[in-house]
């Protein structure tokens, strides 16, 4: 099956788990193309045994049959469009749910090279394209392709050499059609691609409406977006040129068909060859084909760019998710011991990101990563969370390798607190127990209390039922931080990963929040990434990195001994913390002592 006939055959395979009510509706598509069908006989009928002869009671007789079609008629339509309606909106409900199924479940590649517009275009505006088709779309059009055949047949039924006179532009009109929709389809693809592009452009601009409020650069983004906007209009109106040209030519066939059974059957049944009555329906035939055929440039219209839109909906779909080893099992009961085995990491073809990193950790110990900007710290706590797997050596988890366990159950017993905390526009509460949604409200009490956050909780408007904005916008950022870690510790994993979990806060609240860790951290293992001598000093080991290898470890005084990287890093950038953080601790101290 070739590639532009696969789409299609592939969307239809949405319509099969509601093969009854499809057949449903194109039964009643087909019982209304026979009913059409019908009505030039009965008016022919009319006009030869009534108008011709004389006799009224035909055309009463004629009346009666019209008004009695046109009941079963819109019966039948009734049928067609309800479930037309119905198979649209459930295909797109499925479309997008296997979509966002599949997105879920893509890689963390997939997601760093990938735009979140251009995703949220694929699934709004081209499921919405895919949507208008596979319903009632391909109803219509199967409707008018039914008739079309249909008044064909009737035709050569009622007046063989009349009927084949006309099949010479019924065939001209098949292939006109056939050839716009082999030119508008690609044209269409360009239109959504680019419909992406816009997408993306918008959803980056909004984001970061911050930073072009902050530097005056409103005009440059409009200007940005005004510029792909336009291209996208360009590829449109490319699209309408053509519409415009081919619709014309539809019409322009239909009243050639017109004029040959005028010109040859009129004088016909003006011989007594044929009868006024035959003429009028063959007539009548191709008026039927008027409205059907000037709709079927749209829906041809509609079937290339629902075939567009669904090619960039199968992209994504077709693309391989996060993948599992054929006996991967459950990690379950865990202890907490973590092994790196010579492990070397790069993404693609690119420069290694790390190189034999090798270390144990045993369970419930602290281990804080230290080094330059990209000496790969966060790239560490990544593989242990399964987001990547090294391209060399392995990971073990209690002398399990990691990558013979589902990612599921490993990451079950892994709390992350990220570089960035991400809030959702949910109730704090909701936000504090995302991976543990069945927690009581007094453990997330408890969790808040620990993390320090409980205080300026309470004074929000409606304390833990109040709604985060998006992304957290109405929270600061040691508040929002103070909130991903009350999730993490929510979660009592056995591992612990905080990269750079207190980065965004000041340091008497750095200082609370160490406090609480220090208690919740006994027990588990834990990986800290951060700058502050704080934490640093507080660790059981300490791995310094520097261009992707391990380069000295120990904890703080013996690296403090060294003349090290560790030692360079402490002078030119802790240093001064430790003597601010000696001064804080003991305000502290004379502010809390009785």
């Amino acid at each position: 099956m070739t590639g532009r006939l696969a789409v299609y055959h592939r969307l239809l395979g949405y319509l099969r788990p509601y093969w009854r009510q499809a057949t449903l509706a194109y039964a009643a598509v087909l019982a209304v193309a026979l009913l059409n069908l019908l009505v030039p006989q009965i008016l022919k009928g009319a006009i030869d045994q009534g108008l011709a002869s004389g006799r009224p009671e035909a055309l009463f007789l004629a009346g009666g049959l019209i008004l009695a079609v046109a009941a079963v008629r819109g019966g039948a339509a009734y049928v067609q469009r309800f479930y037309g309606q119905w198979l649209t909106h459930r295909v797109a409900y499925d479309l997008r749910n296997h979509l966002y199924s599949r997105l879920l479940r893509l890689p963390f590649a997939f997601h760093d090279r990938a735009h979140t517009g251009d995703l949220m275009s694929r699934a709004t505006s081209d499921i919405s394209e895919t949507e208008r088709f596979v319903g009632i779309g391909l109803m219509d059009l199967t409707a008018t392709l039914l008739l079309l055949l249909g008044v064909i047949g009737a035709m050569l039924l009622e007046n063989t050499r009349l009927g084949a006179l006309v099949l010479l532009p019924m065939a001209v009109l098949v292939v006109a059609t056939l050839h716009f929709g082999h030119v508008v389809r690609p044209m269409f693809k360009r239109i959504q691609e680019q419909m992406g592009v816009l997408s993306t452009t918008m959803q980056e601009i909004l984001t970061g409406i911050q930073v072009v409020k902050a530097f005056a650069r409103e005009p440059h983004e409009l200007g940005r977006f005004d510029t792909a906007n336009e291209e996208w209009f360009r590829r449109r109106y490319r699209v309408i040129r053509v519409w415009a040209h081919s619709w014309p030519t539809f019409t322009l066939i239909l009243g050639t068909a017109i004029l040959l059974l005028l010109w040859v059957g009129g004088p016909q049944a003006l011989r007594g060859e044929s009868t006024v009555g035959s003429l009028f329906a063959l007539i009548s035939y191709v008026l039927m084909l008027n409205g059907p055929v000037q709709r079927l440039g749209f829906l041809v219209n509609l079937a290339a760019t629902a075939g567009a839109s669904a090619s960039r909906v199968f992209e994504i779909i077709d693309m391989p998710p996060e993948d599992e080893a054929p006996d991967a099992v459950e990690l379950r009961e865990v202890r907490g011991e973590v092994a790196f085995e010579h492990v070397a990491f790069r993404y693609g073809d690119g420069p290694p990101i790390l190189q034999d990193i090798h270390f144990r950790v045993a369970p419930g110990q602290t281990v804080a990563l230290v080094g330059p900007t990209g000496s790969g710290k966060s790239t560490v706590v990544q593989l242990l969370a399964r987001f990547y797997d090294p391209t060399q050596g392995r990971i073990t988890v209690d002398g399990v390798d990691i990558r013979r366990v589902t990612r599921e159950s490993l990451r079950r017993h892994i709390g992350m607190v990220m570089q960035e905390p991400f809030l959702f526009g949910l109730t704090v509460a909701e936000n504090i127990a995302y991976g543990r949604p069945d927690a009581s409200p007094q453990e997330i009490v408890a969790a808040a209390r620990a993390a320090r956050a409980h205080d300026f909780i309470m004074q929000l408007p409606q304390g833990y039922e109040t709604r985060i904005g998006e992304r957290g916008v109405t929270l600061s950022g040691g508040q929002k931080q103070r909130i991903a870690i009350a999730r993490a510790l929510l979660a009592d994993p056995r591992i612990l990963v905080l990269d750079d979990s207190t980065s965004s806060v000041d340091t008497e609240t750095e200082h609370r929040i160490q406090e609480a860790m220090a208690e919740l951290m006994q027990g588990r293992t834990t990986f800290i990434i951060a700058q502050r001598l704080l934490t640093l000093k507080n660790a059981d080991r300490i791995l310094v990195l520097d261009r992707g290898r391990i380069v000295e470890q120990g904890t703080h005084r013996e690296l403090l001994a060294r003349d090290g990287l560790y030692r360079r890093i402490y002078d030119l950038q802790l240093r001064d913390q430790e003597a601010s953080a000696g001064l804080l601790a003991q305000a502290w101290n004379s502010d809390t002592t009785p």
